[in-house]
């Protein structure tokens, strides 16, 4: 019987195979997204740049500023091991980490830095190798300087990466700038323009900087200067007149991260591209972001080309002519400061390339700023036998992703390591500027996130894990406080209530350690009494009934009280009745600074005009116009602040040379980009993927920055004149530990509109040509107005559209089935305004307008329609 089913499934097969079926392989099959859980490791940094891994699972990264840190996940401890004297303007800093291959028993990392102290050639950024110990770092060794303009320059790459021979590479940026070249080729070579011209140094064979640097660093006194020897196959032998035998990759912009294949020995990197929105017939292509992929030492062209050798033309920036293209197959650097060679290796094609607008090659790449990084490349045997590693599906995939949009991209390849398909990874997943990401031994993925603002401390910078979990899946866990900062003892209420399981089981168990790592709470909701003042990582873990657990965290600040500030206004807090004047009075009190100090009492009285942002100013006690809130979502803190000159003008100063005349040459500028005019070191680049009317609205907020201040005495009086619109009075004040105290007052017509409410429920907000109304559309349905203040109030009266309805609308406080303060009937007439008594109410209240039906029967063809209500005294 054997035998027999054996010979048919022969025959099946060779069947299959005459008849053109093939029988197909064990592909791996895409694992569903929610079995990977972000678990934040650590949530205080301080620009973050980069990570390395040991054998141990010990995870080191950097910030900027010079700290050099620890996180054990053995201990989910961080530890602070030092921190480096490093110069850490424009954009140097500590950029670079990477531990030796033989970390585990020598202890070597080595870390690239900006130099405080200059030296006779000037300023440099210098790669140095330091032994950790218990105490932090020991027997600093030079290995290669780095020397670089300092004032007036971009670009400085940093980051660093072994291969599997221990080779180690370097990138470097061009310390070049870009902004008097108009988003096209910095390539301005005429006497004292130094600092605009990249043949300098990315076209410069004989030049470190806008370059992929690789050596072989040694203990032995085996080459010159003792630190280093220059491995077979870099890009010009040692030895060959007019080059640095250190080059592996030149023709680098800013070559921002790193990483090498260790079993192909690729190279790959993200390059952070120009600016230039548009091709120009004259200048060249627009501007593009770039993944690279080095399968030997080559010449990537900047600043001659871009993308896949898309060429410049020589530029005559004097008669502001241009000249022939470029010519890829044989690049000639015909500056002026050019110390290398002339012809130079033909340039190489770009991997991956993108605009700011739609990429026509790779669409799924999305459109907005650009910020390229490179990322690992993961190969599944490659890591422990562990069941939370990435699983197969990933093997041999490259993950690259992009600072500026948030996205993170695996790139399938072809057996010789040619581009197959890219495809989005976790895209429901929020990655806050990724800066960098690694693999740790049990192959789970480690990722910095910069965080929101370009050159701040972050509070959503953070050191996260991205683990991946087979079947039974780890709960995600949730944690929220009541409180993250006060005085000691400071009483919390913890919530883990948000956290859930995938898997559907009905019973999590909750673990919390507030203080250490001894068990100290238990359940979803417990309460902690923090008795000493100190910073705490608290922590909850929630484990599911067969024993998957997962952890996330929340760091508390005890020492020390927000401030309470009180705003006594001698009338109704909510809403004003025509022209009037009110006194008010602010007053504060501070549990530690017995004595409050005026001068830290800020107040501000905001006029808010109809169908601006009402509710932005109650969450952030700030006009938030749409503009801003295009601004803060647009890549323009990367160029600009509001007060302080960045890489181009600050918001403040923009403001003061334009008027409401300019709006729409500004709203074309910040679309198209183009040249600044307020000094030759600005460009403005471009934002083709921007609508017109989001521009202007970018420009409005900018110019509104000159009003006169809104600021006011902590005591007098303020007149309301206007018939529509909002009036905000804010209060703040910051104690001496830095903590803010505020109160607002928002003031609106007692006559507004019913759209405004703050919730609704079986209720649509219908538009129409001139007004909205909210439209019921059952019986039950209601709508919801947060916090009114109803003190003094005496009467409602609204306005209804509602044929063929009859019932009642109710008013009232706390819920919608809390205490009726008055009834208005709804007759079944067309439209109708009608004045009902209002039952007399004390202080806030969330008032609710209930539907009660009584004939009619509402639907989605007959409702109920409420356009407007109005208070009266």
């Amino acid at each position: 019987m054997n035998e027999m089913k054996m010979t048919a499934l022969k025959f099946l097969l060779l069947t299959l195979c005459f008849t053109g079926f093939t029988v197909a392989t064990d592909v791996p099959t895409k694992p569903d997204d929610s079995r990977f859980t972000k678990i934040v490791l650590d949530d205080d940094l301080n620009e973050p740049m980069e990570l390395a891994i040991a054998d141990d699972g010990v995870v080191y990264y950097i910030e900027r500023i010079g700290n050099l840190n620890s996180f054990d996940p053995k201990t989910n401890k961080k530890k602070l091991i030092a921190k480096l004297n490093v110069r850490a303007t424009a954009e140097d800093g500590l950029l670079g980490l990477a531990l030796d291959p033989n970390f585990s028993t020598n202890h070597w990392l080595y870390m690239y830095y900006g130099d405080p102290v200059p030296q006779k050639e000037g300023y440099a950024n210098v790669l140095c190798r330091f032994e950790v110990t218990a105490t932090g770092l020991i027997n600093k060794k030079e290995i290669l300087r780095v020397p670089l303009l300092h004032e007036g320059v971009n670009h400085s790459a940093g980051s660093l990466a072994f291969d599997a021979k221990g080779n180690l590479y370097l990138s470097t940026g061009d310390n070049t700038s870009p902004f008097e070249s108009d988003g096209y080729s910095p390539s301005d070579d005429r006497p004292g323009r130094l600092r605009f011209d990249a043949l300098k140094s990315s076209g410069n064979t004989n030049d470190l900087r806008g370059k992929i640097l690789r050596i072989h660093p040694t203990t032995e006194v085996a080459a010159s200067d003792g630190t280093y020897t220059i491995p077979d196959g870099n890009l010009f032998p040692k030895g060959t007149p007019g080059t640095r035998p250190e080059i592996y990759v030149m023709g680098c912009r800013n070559p921002y991260r790193i990483s090498v294949d260790r079993r192909t020995g690729f190279l790959y990197w993200g390059e952070v591209g120009p600016d230039a929105g548009n091709d120009s017939l004259t200048r060249g292509p627009r501007g593009h972001d770039e993944i690279n992929q080095a399968r030997q030492a080559g010449n990537f062209g900047w600043p001659m080309f871009v993308g896949n050798n898309k060429p410049y033309y020589r530029y005559d920036f004097d008669a502001k002519k241009s000249g022939e293209l470029f010519d890829a197959r044989k690049p000639i650097n015909f500056s002026r400061n050019n110390t290398g060679l002339k012809e130079l290796p033909p340039a190489q094609n770009a991997f991956i390339w993108y605009p700011y607008a739609d990429s026509p090659e790779f669409p799924e790449l999305g459109t907005g700023g650009r910020n390229a990084m490179g990322g690992p490349v993961y190969y599944y045997d490659d890591y422990d036998d562990f069941a939370g590693k990435f699983p197969r599906y990933f093997d041999r995939k490259l993950f690259v992703y992009d600072w500026m949009r948030g996205w993170v991209f695996t790139v399938k390849m072809k057996e010789n390591g040619d581009l197959e398909k890219l495809e989005r990874f976790l895209p429901e997943t929020e990655f806050n500027h990724p800066v960098d990401m690694a693999f740790s031994k049990k192959g789970e993925l480690y990722m910095l996130e910069y965080g929101t603002y370009w050159r701040a401390k972050n509070t959503d910078a953070r050191l996260v894990r991205i683990e991946y979990n087979e079947g039974n899946r780890a709960p995600v866990a949730k944690i929220t406080a009541n409180k993250t900062v006060g005085a000691a003892p400071l009483k919390v209420r913890f919530s883990a209530k948000g956290s859930f399981d995938y898997d559907k089981t009905d019973s999590l168990k909750y673990e919390w350690f507030f203080t250490t790592n001894t068990l100290q709470g238990r359940g979803p909701e417990p309460t902690f009494t923090f008795t000493k003042p100190g910073i705490y990582r608290s922590r909850v873990r929630v484990t599911d009934p067969k024993g998957k657990a997962t952890e996330n965290s929340l760091t508390l600040r005890v020492g020390n009280e927000p401030p309470t500030v009180r705003v006594d206004w001698q009338g109704n807090r909510s809403f004003y009745f025509g022209a009037s004047e009110v006194d008010y009075q602010v007053k504060v009190t501070d549990r530690e600074d017995k004595t409050t100090d005026p001068k830290r009492t800020k107040v501000l009285f905001h006029y808010l005009p109809e169908g601006e942002d009402a509710a932005g100013m109650m969450a952030t006690g700030e006009v938030t116009l749409k503009g801003k809130t295009l601004m803060e979502q647009s890549d323009c803190k990367a160029c600009h602040a509001l007060n302080n000159k960045s890489v181009g003008p600050s918001y403040r100063e923009v403001a003061k040379r334009y008027s409401e005349a300019d709006i729409p040459k500004l709203a074309e500028k910040i679309i198209n980009g183009g040249v600044g005019v307020w000094t030759k070191d600005h460009v403005m680049s471009a934002h083709p993927q921007l609508l017109r009317e989001d521009a202007t609205e970018m420009v409005r907020y900018i110019l509104s920055l000159t009003k006169p201040s809104p600021q006011i005495s902590s005591k007098g009086s303020v007149k309301l004149s206007q018939p529509q619109g909002s009036y905000f009075l804010i209060a703040r004040y910051t104690d001496a530990g830095g903590l803010l105290g505020q109160d607002i007052v928002r003031l609106r017509p007692a006559k507004f509109m019913a759209a405004e409410a703050d919730v609704f429920y079986k209720v649509a907000k219908k538009n129409t040509p001139f007004t909205s109304t909210m439209s019921y559309n059952e019986n039950g349905a209601w709508i919801c107005f947060k916090n009114l203040d109803l003190t003094g109030l005496k009467t409602v009266k609204t306005s209804i559209y509602t044929p063929k309805l009859v019932g009642t609308l109710e008013f009232r406080t706390g819920s919608p089935t809390g205490l009726v303060i008055a009834e208005v009937p709804v007759n079944g007439k067309d439209t109708e305004q009608t004045t009902a008594p209002l039952r007399t109410q004390e202080g806030p209240h969330d008032v609710y307008v209930v539907y009660r039906e009584a004939l009619g029967g509402a639907n989605i063809w007959k409702t109920l329609n409420l356009q407007w209500l109005e208070f009266g005294k």
